[in-house]
Formats: structure tokens, C-alpha cells, sequence
């Protein structure tokens, strides 16, 4: 009994259990020392994760805003490479374990593809099909351009990289790393893309809606290719039999009868005045049947998320649900994305001078692969100097979108850890530098003419 242990021994096992309270719980493990993780274990982590994720988050983004001026999501991206191994794990390699441990990855995952495909759900809702019609053109340009120019210099490039060791792993042969750079070069951070967007108040503007609509091709017509690589590397050709045709059936069966199946919906809020829980229900089950169709079929489950919300209803539908759910996308369950993707990012591994080099090389053929051929487009288009530096410096940006494609590399099999550091560090950069490039190319000259307002407050919070 509690009450008949003597002190010193209940003090020591008060301590002991305060001090291993992040230990696992579990069974004995097979070499009979180490202990496997509870059920309980779980739940406890995943509750401080949560609250360190969402502090680096906020402090990391405020601290980009006041002295980077860098929109809020750049400094969650860096918080959550903040979080990896790359700096808290180097600096405090224990207590980052302990937060962190490996075991939990899959629970942190799970919410981190629920953030990020509900965040770009609500994305699709304020995607503008009428400046969709008029900018049609321009995007199409804009969206080829941003995939053929990066696949034609990872033809030029990427014999060079497999003579250097430790880049590919053996064995690939240069087709697939081929097709594996050009995707990795032709990839637009399209989560990144529409939170850039929205905090730089281009979510309403035609701008806005023809790089979104370039960067989301762009990136489905990556994610394919990373299909094929995966076929013929031996995953099978089902797999991008299935990706391909799986995700264009899936999109022209939303945007042509399911936009008629959701009609009512709208209708009902819009005689009601507000959005019951009922619809609210209805809408997240086609939420995560879209999610779930799209990774189920091997492209990923944001652009489930996305292509729905580009059939919901509009108008009170819209503004009711972006009450009851985005926040809560935003500031919770986003930043498990970017955190998810920090923890598998290692930054020493650019360790030597030639190392840095090749590093630089690839960034600066992203940097001109992308920004420049997309800008070239959008003038060819009839698209104005101005508009169309914008939309090269908004099509630069690559986020975590670059860190998803190649930790599916290295776990693969395609690529080893320098390659991996690389192309981390290419896409911090091209991601860190989009906005205030924009700004200096386009928003604030378009600020100050009154074509676009103020950044809004949210870039601020």
C-alpha cells in the first residue's frame, strides 16, 4: 500500500515514474531489456507533439514575419526541420527522441496528411473557375513550361550526378533518375503555393488562380511520373495504370456529377442562413472518401481534398464552412505536415566542398528550370512583364511537397542521404525566397497602384 512504503522509497519511485514518463510502457521486447510502446504511450505523446509543434510553429512564424518578413507558413516549414534532426535532435539528441521517437512517426503521419489534405480542401473552395476560363491559356502554358523545361535539364544533368558516389543507389538505371530529378524539379509546393496565396491576399485574383491551376497540374503530372519511376523500378505497372487513370476518372467523376450530388447542400444553407452539423457531417465523409480515393490509387490524398472543395457549393456554403472548419486546419493539424516532413530531413549531410557545389548546382537549374521557363510562358501568353515575374517567382516555390516526393526517393530506394540533403535544401531555398521575390517583382508595385490590397492580417497572427 501506498501508505506503508517508507518515505525514501516512495520518493524514489515518485521520482522514477515523473522521470520516465515519455519511456515506453509496454511489454517486455524480444531481447528481454527493452520495453515496447503502450496504447497509453500514444495518446501521450501525440498530445505533447502537438503542443510543441504548435509553439515552434507559431514562435518560429512570428519570428519570419517581424525579421524576414516571410509569410507565416515559411516559418512553420522551418520550424518543422527546426523540430528534426537537423537542430533540435543535433542539440539535444535525447529530449528529441523522447518527443519525437520513432516509434510514434506513423500516429504523427496520419495527422499530418489529415492537415494538409483538409487545408487544401479548403483551398479548392475559393478556387475562382471563372478566372479559371479566362486564364485557361495562360496556364496551360505556364503548367508545360514548368514541367518540360525541369525534365529537359534533368536529361542534361543527371548523368553527371550518377558519376558522383552516393547520390542514386546502385543499381538504378539513368532513365528512372531521370525521371526522378525532372519530377523533383518540376514539383511546385502546391500546399505551399495556396497558403503563399491566401496570406499574400491573392486567393480572389487571376494571378493567384492561374499559378494555382499551373502548380496543381504540375504536381499531379509529377506525382504520375513518380508512379512510373516506382513501376519500373519494381513496384509493377499497375501501379501507375492505376495512378493515372484512378486519379482522371476520380476528378472528371467530382467536377462534373458530384458538383450536381453537393448542389443541394447549397441550397439548404442558403435557405437556412447557416450550415447545420448534419451538412457539416455530410461534407467531411466526402472529404475523406476523397482523400482516401486519391491515396488509394497512389497520387495523394491532398489532391482528394482539393478537387472536392473545387465542386462545393459557393456563397453562404463556402463562408459557413470556412468558419466551422479552417481554423482549426490551420492551426492545429497543418503543422503536423511540415513537422512530419522535419523529422525525416537531415541537413549535415552536404559535408564538403564539392558536396555544396553539386548543391548549388541543382539550385540554381531549379531556380532557372522553373522561374525562368514559366515566366517566358506567361510573356508568350500575353501575360505583362510584371504579371508574369510574379507568377515565375510564385511557380518557384517547392515546400514540403519536395520533402513528401523525395523521402518516397530514399525510402525507395532511388536516391541516397547527400542527394536527399540537397534537394531539402534546394527547397527551403526556392520556397524561402518566392515570396519576398514576389513582393519585389509584383505585390508591392500592385499594392501600392490599389490591384491588390494589404497583406492581410492573418500574415500577421
Amino acid at each position: 500500500m501506498i501508505f506503508e512504503a517508507a518515505p525514501q522509497d516512495l520518493w524514489q519511485s515518485t521520482v522514477h515514474e515523473l522521470t520516465n514518463i515519455l519511456s515506453p510502457h509496454g511489454a517486455v521486447g524480444a531481447d528481454g531489456v527493452t520495453r515496447t510502446y503502450a496504447l497509453g504511450d500514444f495518446s501521450i505523446h501525440f498530445f505533447l507533439q502537438l503542443a510543441v509543434i504548435i509553439a515552434a510553429c507559431r514562435v518560429v512564424g512570428w519570428l519570419g514575419q517581424k525579421l524576414l518578413h516571410q509569410p507565416q507558413v515559411v516559418g512553420e516549414m522551418i520550424a518543422g526541420v527546426i523540430l528534426g534532426p537537423s537542430l533540435f535532435g543535433l542539440l539535444l539528441p535525447e529530449i528529441q527522441a523522447a518527443v519525437f521517437p520513432k516509434e510514434m512517426k506513423n500516429v504523427l503521419y496520419t495527422g499530418a496528411q489529415f492537415g494538409v489534405g483538409l487545408y487544401m480542401f479548403m483551398v479548392g473552395t475559393s478556387f475562382r473557375l471563372d478566372h479559371f476560363a479566362k486564364k485557361g491559356k495562360s496556364a496551360m502554358a505556364v503548367s508545360f513550361a514548368g514541367i518540360s523545361a525541369p525534365f529537359l535539364l534533368a536529361v542534361l544533368i543527371t548523368p553527371w550526378l550518377m558519376t558522383i558516389p552516393g547520390l542514386f543507389t546502385a543499381g538504378i538505371s539513368q532513365f528512372n533518375a531521370t525521371l526522378f530529378m525532372g519530377a523533383c524539379i518540376a514539383l511546385t509546393a502546391f500546399p505551399m503555393l495556396a497558403r503563399i496565396i491566401n496570406e499574400r491576399g491573392l486567393a480572389n485574383s487571376s494571378l493567384g488562380t492561374l499559378s494555382l491551376t499551373a502548380g496543381a497540374f504540375d504536381d499531379a503530372v509529377s506525382w504520375c511520373v513518380l508512379a512510373v519511376v516506382l513501376a519500373t523500378f519494381g513496384g509493377g505497372p499497375g501501379i501507375a495504370v492505376v495512378a493515372i487513370v484512378g486519379g482522371i476518372s476520380f476528378a472528371l467523376f467530382v467536377v462534373t456529377i458530384g458538383r450536381k450530388l453537393l448542389a443541394p447542400l447549397g441550397r439548404m444553407v442558403e435557405e437556412k442562413g447557416e450550415m447545420s452539423y448534419t451538412i457539416l457531417a455530410i461534407v467531411m465523409i466526402c472529404f475523406f472518401l476523397s482523400a482516401f480515393v486519391m491515396d488509394a490509387v497512389g497520387i495523394h490524398a491532398i489532391f482528394g481534398g482539393f478537387i472536392l472543395g473545387t465542386a462545393m457549393p459557393r456563397g453562404k456554403f463556402v463562408e459557413e464552412l470556412k468558419k466551422k472548419v479552417e481554423p482549426f486546419a490551420v492551426i492545429v493539424l497543418l503543422p503536423m505536415f511540415f513537422t512530419f516532413s522535419g523529422l525525416n530531413t537531415r541537413m549535415d549531410m552536404v559535408n564538403s566542398l564539392e558536396m555544396l557545389f553539386v548543391a548549388l548546382v541543382i539550385l540554381a537549374v531549379s531556380v532557372v528550370a522553373k522561374f525562368g521557363a514559366c515566366y517566358v510562358a506567361a510573356r508568350m501568353t500575353g501575360e505583362d512583364n510584371r504579371t508574369a515575374l510574379g507568377i515565375g517567382a510564385l511557380m518557384n516555390s517547392r515546400g514540403l511537397m519536395e520533402l513528401i516526393i523525395i523521402n518516397i526517393g530514399l525510402q525507395k530506394g532511388i536516391i541516397g542521404l547527400p542527394l536527399f540533403a540537397m534537394l531539402v535544401l534546394m527547397a527551403i531555398v526556392t520556397t524561402v525566397m518566392a515570396s519576398p521575390v514576389f513582393e519585389a517583382v509584383y505585390g508591392k508595385k500592385a499594392r501600392e497602384s490599389g490591384e491588390l490590397d494589404a497583406v492581410p492580417d492573418n500574415t500577421r497572427a
